[in-house]
């Protein structure tokens, strides 16, 4: 019997992992594959959703824990992240000896284990390249396609940029986003306790019309966040609606925003805001499906969105360029702007149901190719 192909799975977030539950549950229920998983960066810290509890809950192993993220909020605490990450991603690869590393987004944590699985010779397969976005995520997210030797895109431009890139065409795959796929299989219904028990601030009644707003710091607009955020701050409070807010994410700027916040509850004390730092994937997903209106600047806002038709305002530069749904309207940093995308959505209520980045079977054409196809490691610009 054929010895079982190794599959590394890399998880550097709380989101990550639950967008990629499906894939993991398929490799490991693949007898002709052996999974393995490398959790890091801020989905070992507690403030951001430690990871390791849901693995066990969920019966996944953790075969190592990365602990790279250097807290400060600043460009030079990124790459300095991102050194730290190659170095120990190439002990637990070296340790572990995969025949495959999987990695997802544009993340410069995730840049660091395609950066020290390619120098030793492991074989990248890369999620959701191609993709066109703002920030410095752009680059990164190219730059993993380049590291990496099989690419799995989530929709067909993302598939046909790659191809122009110089990736050989018979390693690029158009297999939709695994996200989506884990939510049109989930009809969790979020509970109005869990919400109320988790964050700080008013009680939020989730049978009222609420917003969710979800606005990370842009790394190329360091100085500026503190500002951009503080406009949506305003503009959330003057609306009066039931929200729930979510804290940033760990990239340079996020002190500017937390700061934001901060100041602005002392300030304001705001009676109808509940913010919080991290759901449970299934949780968060429930919630999102009853909110009225997602505002701010997370990927959340263009691919789980476009399937469940959520109404969105995109604020700002994060998402430039992204393909999007009907349902999203942008706007720039003014709060006036901000009111009126907001109230115009309400008016239109729910859209349509879009699949521009939705396929069906999502993770089991992903396993099936971690299984199935050639492996190499010798890279060539394809001409």
């Amino acid at each position: 019997m054929a010895e079982k192909r190794k599959i590394c799975f890399v998880i550097t977030s709380k989101i990550h992992y639950g967008r990629s539950k499906k894939i993991l549950r398929a490799i490991q229920d693949d007898p002709n594959l052996e999974l393995q998983i490398i959790v890091g960066a801020s989905a070992i810290l507690s403030n951001y959703g430690d990871v390791l509890d849901s693995l066990e809950r969920d019966g996944f192993p953790c075969h190592a824990k990365i602990t790279m993220t250097l807290e400060g909020g600043s460009p030079v605490a990124m790459a300095k992240t991102t050194g730290i990450g190659i170095t120990e991603f190439a002990t637990a690869f070296d340790n572990l000896q995969p025949d495959v590393v999987v990695v997802r987004g544009d993340r410069y944590e995730v840049l660091s284990a395609a950066v020290a699985a390619a120098y030793l010779n492991i074989t990248v397969a890369h999620i959701e390249g191609g993709d066109i976005t703002g920030t410095i995520d752009e680059s990164v997210r190219h730059a993993i396609t380049k590291m990496s030797h099989v690419h799995f895109a989530t929709n067909s431009d993302s598939h046909d940029r790659i191809v122009r890139m110089g990736e050989r065409p018979e390693y690029v795959f158009n297999v939709g986003c695994p996200g989506l796929e884990f939510i049109a299989e989930h009809d969790h219904v979020v509970s109005p306790d869990l919400i109320n028990y988790l964050g700080v601030g008013e009680a939020i009644n989730l049978d009222e019309p609420y917003l969710m707003v979800m606005q990370h710091p842009v790394t190329t607009e360091v100085g500026q966040n503190r500002q951009h955020v503080e406009e949506t701050l305003h503009a959330i409070h003057e609306l009066g609606m039931p929200t729930i807010w979510f804290w940033p994410n760990v990239d340079a700027g996020t002190d500017e925003v937390s700061k934001a916040i901060r100041v602005f509850r002392e300030k304001e004390n705001p009676n109808h805001i509940r913010f919080l730092k991290y759901l449970p994937a299934e949780d968060f997903i429930g919630l999102l499906k009853g909110t009225a209106c997602l505002i701010g600047n997370s990927s959340a806002g263009i691919k789980e969105t476009s399937y469940l038709g959520v109404p969105v305002v995109n604020v700002g530069t994060r998402q430039q360029g992204r393909m999007r749904a009907p349902n999203v309207i942008d706007t720039d940093y003014s709060r006036q702007e901000i009111i009126s995308a907001v109230r115009k959505q309400m008016e239109n209520g729910p859209y349509e149901t879009s699949t521009i980045y939705y396929k069906p079977g999502t993770s089991k054409n992903i396993t099936d190719h971690l299984r199935d196809i050639p492996l190499y490691t010798q890279k060539r610009f394809y001409e």
